[in-house]
Formats: C-alpha cells, sequence, structure tokens
C-alpha cells in the first residue's frame, strides 16, 4: 500500500501548513469557507470590502490557532484581487489554495435585464476568479514535486447555472460560465493544480435575505428542495475543505452540488412574467 493509501482517511482533510486565500470571506460562505480552512490547519488571506466584518473572521481563524492576513479591498477590480497572491506570498511565503467567493447578481425579470446587466455579472463572477487564479498559478507552482500535492482552486457556482428560475437571468448565466471556465481551467492547469467548483443551491446568507426574511418565499423555497431546508454557511464550507484538501485529490474539473438535492426547482418566488 503506498503511504497515501496508508495514511488514516481523516488525515485527508487536512490542510496543515498550506495557505490559502479566501475572497468574499467577511461573512456567509466565504467567511464560513476562510474559518474550516483554519481549523483543518491552513493560514488564510481573507479578503472582502468591509474591514469590521474581516476583523471577526481572523479573531475566528486565530482561534483555530492559524494566522490570518487580512486585506480589505474592493474585489471587483481586476488588479486589485490578483493581488491577493502576492499578499499570501508576502504574508506566508507561499499559496496553496484558492476559494474564488465573491460573486453574485441582483434578481431582475427579463425585460429589466440590460445588456449590461449581463456583462457585470459576468465580470464579477467570471472575470474576477480568472484574474487571481491567473495571479495564483505561478505561486502555487513554485517548489512542488511531481507526485506531491497540487495546488487547489475551489470556485464558488451555483445551482442556477444549471436550472430554470425566473429573475435569475444574468446570475444563473454568469455562474454556467464560471462552472464551463472550471472545466477547461481543470483541463490546462492539469496535474499539478486542481479545479473545481461547487454548485451552491439555496443558503442562508446576506444574499438570500430577500427570501429568508418572507415566510411564503422561504417555503417555497424549502418545498422546491428535496432536503426541505435551506443549507447552511458550514455545508457550502465542508465541501470547499472537501476540495481543497487530499481529500478530493482525484477530483478536478467537476462541479459539486452541494444544494439540497435541488434539480428543477420551482423558483417562482414572485417575479412579474416579463
Amino acid at each position: 500500500m503506498s503511504d497515501q493509501g496508508a495514511r488514516m482517511i481523516l488525515d485527508r482533510f487536512r490542510v496543515t501548513d498550506r495557505v490559502a486565500v479566501v475572497t468574499g470571506a467577511g461573512r456567509g460562505i466565504g467567511a464560513a469557507s476562510a474559518v474550516a480552512l483554519a481549523e483543518a490547519g491552513a493560514d488564510v488571506v481573507i479578503s472582502a470590502r468591509t474591514e469590521s466584518q474581516l476583523a471577526d473572521v481572523a479573531k475566528q481563524i486565530e482561534a483555530a490557532g492559524r494566522r490570518a492576513h487580512v486585506v480589505p479591498a474592493d474585489l471587483n477590480d481586476l488588479d486589485t484581487i490578483a493581488g491577493l497572491a502576492d499578499a499570501a506570498r508576502e504574508a506566508f511565503g507561499r499559496l496553496d489554495i484558492v476559494v474564488n467567493n465573491v460573486g453574485g447578481s441582483m434578481p431582475r425579470e427579463f425585460v429589466r435585464t440590460k445588456p449590461h446587466h449581463l456583462e457585470d455579472a459576468f465580470h464579477w463572477n467570471v472575470s474576477t476568479a480568472h484574474a487571481l487564479t491567473r495571479a495564483a498559478v505561478p505561486l502555487m507552482l513554485e517548489g512542488r514535486t511531481p507526485g506531491g500535492p497540487a495546488g487547489a482552486i475551489v470556485n464558488i457556482s451555483s445551482v442556477m447555472g444549471r436550472v430554470s428560475g425566473r429573475g435569475y437571468l444574468a446570475y444563473g448565466t454568469a455562474k454556467a460560465a464560471l462552472a464551463h471556465y472550471t472545466e477547461l481551467a481543470a483541463r490546462d492547469l492539469a496535474p499539478r493544480i486542481r479545479v473545481n467548483a461547487i454548485g451552491v443551491g439555496s443558503v442562508a446568507t446576506s444574499a438570500l435575505e430577500l427570501v429568508l426574511d418572507d415566510e411564503g418565499m422561504r417555503t417555497t423555497m424549502e418545498r422546491s428542495t428535496p432536503l426541505q431546508r435551506i443549507g447552511e454557511p458550514e455545508d457550502i464550507a465542508a465541501t470547499v475543505l472537501f476540495l481543497a484538501s487530499d481529500a478530493g485529490a482525484y477530483v478536478t474539473g467537476k462541479v459539486v452540488g452541494a444544494d439540497g438535492g435541488l434539480d428543477q426547482p420551482n423558483l417562482d418566488l414572485g417575479f412579474p412574467d416579463l
């Protein structure tokens, strides 16, 4: 049996002394992912717009016994988000894991979705991920030996990239693009860097406040989900850890669904027909 096979299975979920960058890490999925990686042994560069939120996440990372490097920034700027790769090297001397979590787009009915809304959604969900990934690749390759642990990119996509739902034209199109970007980048970067994505379902974050605060809309969403509940950020963070760690060492180019079983949902939550 190989040394890898002889390891206890739980050891594969450890990322001890690796370095991660997590974008959109001030709250929600990004914050939960940063803390999960720290609890599994990583030092983490965390970035988002709001410094006070990042400070709270940094405290949780440090409570787990790891180091946090806080970078408050407007991550919609491509040069700024690409600079997080160098920030990781300057703070911790290496880079092993990137979680491209920034993204999103406000729902709006078809006739109110202008071309610039599509362009903005693509920029925020795909171009930002590419800018950071492209900057991270040379650092991930430094010092890596054949057969050693691969670098890991995890993109946060959405179930709306593969199913239909009224009001999600720009968002769903951008997330579908991010999913296919993942497949293409995985082919380009194999075997030394793995690239995967998570098709996130309905998760209790600030992005879902409109639904969470409306009992009728929340009930509709819960009933459309086979597991009959809205997910928690930690549900996604656990999937991030799997894909970022050696537990996912034989997985690349995949979009892993963490969506409560959502397949063909009824997501007509009250948006007008057009």
